[in-house]
């Protein structure tokens, strides 16, 4: 199928939040805006050569390059939209509240909140750079934690992303050095918009009664 599809960057007012600074936010939605445009650019290109048949042995090299640049640019494109739409100014505590779907989630897939957190935790100070995912199994309703290496590599297939924090050294390099990535974590969960992550949860909740 030809993608027509033209995409547009998303507009985020996150001005303001508690420990990541304004000009790390610039900085993030510039390079956010660089993967919705290169998303653009490569659909336009994959289209001009499936629409002019050139997909054969002779075009099959470029033809497969472009596409897996694709899978890197598209899924750039919408973590960064997750992990921004999961932020707000004053998101709270840094914890949602006990009646939530997503703290009950929590409790039911790993035994108690405190114990997802640590495990979610632990995934954003891995040594490396990448993506720390919490998933919602379609199937079960069930949460699981993920790393992500790179935006395309390492997503399961089908599952829901719930709650995404992104762990590359541009989220956090103008505010934290590298060792202090605990700090950089600590205040994501101050800016959470867990409302917003409890209605992704609560949408995979008729799965996990089917």
């Amino acid at each position: 199928m030809i993608n027509n599809m033209k995409y547009k960057p998303r507009q985020f007012d996150l001005t303001g939040l508690k420990g990541i600074s304004d000009a790390t936010l610039e900085m993030h939605f510039k390079l956010y805006e660089g993967y919705v445009n290169q998303t653009n650019v490569l659909n336009e290109h994959i289209r001009d050569i499936v629409g002019k048949g050139r997909v054969n042995k002779e075009e099959f090299p470029e033809y497969s390059e472009l596409t897996r640049r694709l899978g890197f640019e598209y899924n750039g494109m919408v973590l960064h939209e997750y992990y921004f739409g999961n932020l707000r100014k004053g998101g709270g505590s840094g914890d949602p509240g006990q009646n939530s779907s997503f703290h009950n989630n929590a409790e039911h897939s790993f035994g108690s909140y405190q114990i997802w957190k640590a495990d979610f935790t632990s995934l954003g100070t891995m040594r490396g750079v990448g993506w720390a995912i919490c998933y919602q199994d379609p199937k079960t309703g069930g949460l699981s934690n993920h790393w992500i290496d790179l935006h395309e590599a390492g997503n399961v297939s089908s599952f829901r992303p719930i709650l995404v924090m992104d762990v590359w050294e541009h989220a956090f390099l103008l505010d934290y050095k590298p060792s202090d990535r605990p700090k950089y974590i600590e205040a994501f969960f101050s800016n959470v918009a867990w409302d917003v992550v409890s209605q992704r949860t609560s949408q995979g909740e008729l799965a996990s009664t089917a």
